[in-house]
């Protein structure tokens, strides 16, 4: 199926299932993706193998630069964003001055924007980066991916590439003391032979107890709304999405539903 790359350092705004009026920041080269994933269900496709050396990204100074012309833009035309959002080509805290770009957004916000969230979307692998962490916690929207409670179906579904550690990874979301979102995309489906299916009964309860372990603010659910790289994937009905939902209702967190 066809996938698609971000080609611009800021862009959009795009209206989000989850965040609504969304401004995007693509910290990643606009030209290949770059991720410490390889989820077989990636908007932006496979994850190379090896970078492109000719492959940049965007340095702070342009990033900011970008930012802000946009904000006067919008501002101009009294169209603000809900929030201003970091996804784009890959896994944004990858980038070697993340934090300072945060720090530079947060200024260029309240002064253009004071009323627009600033999220990120992270697979959760660069926690263990003391500046990254304490970054994420200056914003509003920190939302952290974890699909499964199951190492085995997280090496199937995301791929993570060097080392992982499940149990390392969970323990890193437990120090942001409820101030997270955890996010889990669930999908059906098969790949390499293997039957993907994260939203099983097993796999749901397993996946609440670790929920119930972090402790977040909120919880967000989806499943698949584009082309994806792997082609025998399916979506999870509404239906199930709702189930699902209830039981973290049950367990008494807020979730955030998108089919």
């Amino acid at each position: 199926m066809a996938t698609f790359l971000f080609d611009k350092i800021v862009f959009g705004p795009v209206t989000s299932r989850r965040l609504g009026v969304s401004l995007g920041i693509n910290l990643l080269p606009v030209d290949s993706k770059l991720c410490s994933f390889d989820c077989i269900y990636c908007e932006c496709g496979w994850t190379p193998g090896r970078r492109n050396p000719e492959s940049m990204m965007p340095s702070r100074d342009l990033v900011r630069e970008k930012l802000e012309e946009k904000l006067i833009s919008m501002k101009s035309e009294g169209t603000m964003p809900d929030v201003i959002t970091f996804a784009g080509n890959g896994e944004p805290t990858l980038h070697p001055e993340f934090a300072s770009i945060i720090d530079d957004t947060i200024i260029l916000r309240d002064e253009w924007a004071p009323e627009a969230r600033i999220a990120v979307l992270s697979n959760a692998t660069m926690l263990k980066n003391k500046s990254v962490f304490e970054a994420l916690l200056r914003v509003e929207d920190n939302i952290q991916k974890l699909d499964s409670a199951f190492e085995d179906t997280i090496r199937l579904l995301d791929a993570p590439r060097g080392r992982f550690k499940l149990e390392e990874v969970v323990g890193q979301l437990c120090r942001f003391n409820g101030k997270v979102t955890i996010q889990t995309m669930f999908v059906k489906g098969s790949w390499k032979g293997h039957v993907v299916d994260n939203s099983t009964d097993r796999e749901v309860d397993a996946w609440l107890k670790l929920v119930g372990k972090i402790g977040p603010g909120q919880v967000m659910i989806y499943t698949i709304a584009r082309d994806t790289p792997a082609e025998t994937l399916q979506k999870v009905s509404q239906e199930e999405l709702e189930k699902i939902a209830d039981k973290i209702r049950m367990a008494g967190f807020e979730v955030q539903v998108s089919g």
